[in-house]
């Protein structure tokens, strides 16, 4: 075993995560959200400390390690050409030790190093998609933060990057910021999945197949990971419920003991990615900041386990006065600041019986593979998915909304006027439900369609958050001068506001005999009466979120 994996094996205590960039990593179990952020600050000296030490034994790991240095992963990524690199050395520019560069960690002067590359990027700050996340590698090497959050090794974002260089890291600075350790023990996938970020892990589901199944097989449902997947075990898993309101109080479930205590339940429910669809925003509009997803970023489970509502109850949470109490969800998965991801919704969302909230142990009738959470998520029906967070270890009700980067800096909406400088978004709501929307299937764009009894048929998927239930969904073969209802449809038998599930229709389509391409449009209306906007430049928004304008392509004609 290398040096480097030992070391490893020594800062992954309890097989959790610590990024290099945090080798100190913050204790938060004891604390309130608010002093977690409080303390993270505090220590915030000390993690740049700890990581400019370890800038000389990481290069004697490197000097002793027999390991070869591998192609970067923006090569290895899957469905990823780059031709432009950042951080190669470049002999006509100044050298700079990373003890000076660590000088330059706030706000007024801001550099950072990528590889050999030294870089100012203080005007940069405010337009940083990420927001405050990224003043956790001032002074410092970006490459940690970047291994985890892989969708920035574009070609893209490299020449950004490289409009902002300066100079070059002294030979003796440049470490090899491997990130093979971290993902070592990730699980395996299967091959049909189409991946948009191979680290994280981001794969939709293929089109034709997400109508094979009115609910998806465990290994064909959509994956959507921020971090790398930790490693639990359900014996040794245990879940923790704070309750803050006037005091704090708490209580803590082996998981095991939280199953047999409660009353088990399950839903039907599809989970869809607020950004599902983004491409076509994408390329219909201008481009957008996040994972590419065409329309595989959803997919239909039956969901069992226990239901939040049960517990919270047992667990003394006031259920009359709610008005402006969250619940805060945390997972067990590690940012590269050693922060876990966590969101909230408000607690009356979590209250309400007919929400179905679901503490959840399986999937499909089986236990939770990993990447969908093992051995414990929770389901929040009908909310974005981002909200039904995986491998589940605590709950908190608080007055405070989660103050975790995903919650505060993301999965909020804005007009199509606002941009990343002028976005403010503390002052936008969270997206906790979604709109209806819809997408064809079969066939695909550019597909050829053979003519049967003058028409074609079209099959594909509809869904509305909150409950609602799909009313009907129309397909225009002429611009929208004329409609056609899909005449098969496919729903879940919910009660009235509880239908959780997708719905699958098929339509057939008349074709004129003389007809050789036909563009096809479809839009489905919900039991809100809410229809799908017809263009995406009037719900176009800078993180590409909630993109439900109608759906097009267009087919040839065999007849």
């Amino acid at each position: 075993m290398s040096l480097r994996s030992i070391l490893f094996r020594t800062l992954n205590q309890r097989n959790k995560f610590v990024n290099l960039a945090a080798a100190v990593r913050i204790n938060h179990e004891q604390q309130s959200h608010r002093e977690q952020e409080q303390q993270y600050r505090h220590n915030r000296t000390t993690v740049a400390a700890a990581l400019f030490s370890f800038v000389v034994f990481a290069k004697a790991i490197k000097d002793k390690s027999d390991k070869p240095v591998e192609e970067s992963e923006s090569k290895k990524d899957a469905g990823t050409k780059v031709t432009f690199e950042a951080g190669q050395k470049k002999p006509d520019l100044p050298v700079f030790r990373a003890e000076e560069v660590s000088k330059h960690d706030t706000t007024d002067s801001f550099w950072v190093t990528y590889k050999h590359g030294v870089y100012d990027v203080t005007s940069f700050l405010q337009s940083h998609p990420g927001g405050e996340q990224i003043l956790n590698a001032a002074g410092l090497s970006i490459e940690p933060f970047w291994n985890v959050y892989g969708m920035h090794k574009t070609e893209e974002i490299y020449r950004l990057l490289e409009s902002y260089r300066i100079g070059n890291l002294h030979d003796d600075d440049v470490v090899e910021h491997t990130d093979d350790d971290m993902w070592v023990r990730e699980p395996r996938r299967d091959k049909r999945l189409i991946v948009k970020t191979s680290k994280p892990f981001n794969a939709e589901i293929p089109a034709k197949l997400q109508i094979a199944h009115f609910d998806t097989p465990n290994e064909l449902f959509y994956v959507r990971q921020h971090m790398p997947v930790p490693e639990l075990e359900a014996k040794e898993h245990s879940l923790r419920i704070t309750i803050i309101d006037g005091g704090t109080r708490s209580k803590q479930f082996e998981l095991q003991e939280l199953l047999k205590m409660f009353p088990q339940g399950e839903v039907r429910a599809a989970l869809m990615c607020a950004g599902n669809r983004r491409s076509e925003m994408n390329k219909q509009v201008k481009p957008v900041k996040g994972i590419d997803w065409q329309q595989g970023a959803i997919s239909n489970a039956v969901w069992s386990g226990v239901f939040l509502r049960d517990v919270l109850v047992y667990c003394g949470v006031d259920t009359v006065n709610t008005v402006g109490k969250h619940v805060i969800f945390q997972g067990s998965d590690i940012d590269a600041t050693g922060v876990n991801f966590s969101t909230s919704i408000p607690l009356d969302q979590a209250l309400n019986p007919n929400g179905k909230i679901l503490l959840a142990t399986h999937m499909n009738g089986e236990l939770l593979p990993k990447d969908h959470g093992y051995p414990l998520r929770v389901i929040v029906p009908g909310a974005p998915a981002v909200r039904s967070v995986k491998w589940l270890e605590s709950i908190t009700i608080s007055f405070d909304e989660s103050p975790s980067h995903w919650h505060q800096k993301d999965y909020r909406s804005f007009n199509a006027s606002k941009t990343w400088e002028t976005a403010d978004f503390a002052s936008a709501p969270p997206i906790y439900s979604l709109p209806v929307t819809s997408a064809i299937c079969d066939p695909a764009d550019g597909d050829v369609c053979t003519v049967k009894d003058g028409c074609i048929e079209v099959r594909g998927y509809a869904y509305s958050g909150g409950g609602a239930k799909v009313l009907r969904v129309d397909i225009s073969p002429d611009g929208g001068r004329s409609w056609v209802q899909a005449d098969e449809m496919q729903w879940d038998d919910a009660p009235p506001n509880m239908h959780y599930a997708w719905t699958l229709w098929t339509a057939r389509i008349p074709v004129s005999n003389g007809q050789t391409e036909v563009e096809l449009w479809a839009k489905a209306t919900d039991s809100n009466f809410n229809t799908q906007p017809e263009r995406f430049e009037d719900i176009w928004n800078i993180r590409g979120v909630l993109s439900n304008a109608y759906h097009r392509i267009k087919v040839q004609i065999k007849h």
